[in-house]
Parts: structure tokens; C-alpha cells; sequence
């Protein structure tokens, strides 16, 4: 996890990743619409703004690709989302009727 930088002097962390294989990082601050992150993969520019707590893609998630974070399956993408896409109800399903048949 990387966090950005914010008036070139202090270190402020606006999202967690928990998981290399997560493809969706939580936010701890509200990011606007067009803010960037910087991340290990690269610079991900928010596609929608993100209000605190929720989640944006970090990379593209298929339709019916499974949502990851903190290394745990939390969902299935109901259509494509795009790498700094607002990843939540309106695009993703539970999945918690399929975990507890497992």
C-alpha cells in the first residue's frame, strides 16, 4: 500500500489494501471524481467520486468476476467495471447464499 502524497511534506493514506490478490481498495477519506491515487500497480485516477468506506476497482473487473478484498471473495460483478469505478450495490452482488453452500 502506497499512500499519496499531500502538500509534498505529509504522508496521508486515502485507501487500504489488505491483499495482493484484491482487485477493489476501501477508502478512508472521500475521493472526488478525478482525484488520483497512487498505488502499486500505478496512478488510478477515480472515475466517480468515492465517499468514505466504500470501495474503488483497481484494475478492470469483468462481468461475474468476483469483487476481492482483504483477500476474501465479497461479491460478483453485476457488469463491467473500469479500473477507478465506484465498486458497490449498483454494480456488484451478494454473494452470501452461494459462500454458505461452500
Amino acid at each position: 500500500m502506497t499512500p499519496e502524497m499531500e502538500d509534498g511534506m505529509s504522508a496521508k493514506r486515502s485507501y487500504i489494501i489488505l491483499d495482493e490478490q484484491d482487485n477493489v481498495a476501501t477508502v478512508v477519506r472521500d475521493l472526488p471524481c478525478g482525484d488520483a491515487v497512487e498505488t502499486d500497480g500505478g496512478k488510478i485516477v477515480m472515475r466517480q467520486a468515492i465517499p468514505y468506506g466504500h470501495k474503488f476497482a483497481l484494475r478492470e473487473i469483468p462481468k461475474g468476476e468476483y469483487i476481492v478484498k482483504y483477500g476474501a471473495q465479497i461479491g460478483r460483478a453485476t457488469a463491467p467495471i473500469s479500473q477507478g469505478d465506484h465498486v458497490h450495490v449498483h454494480n456488484v452482488e451478494d454473494i452470501v447464499d452461494e459462500v454458505r453452500k461452500k
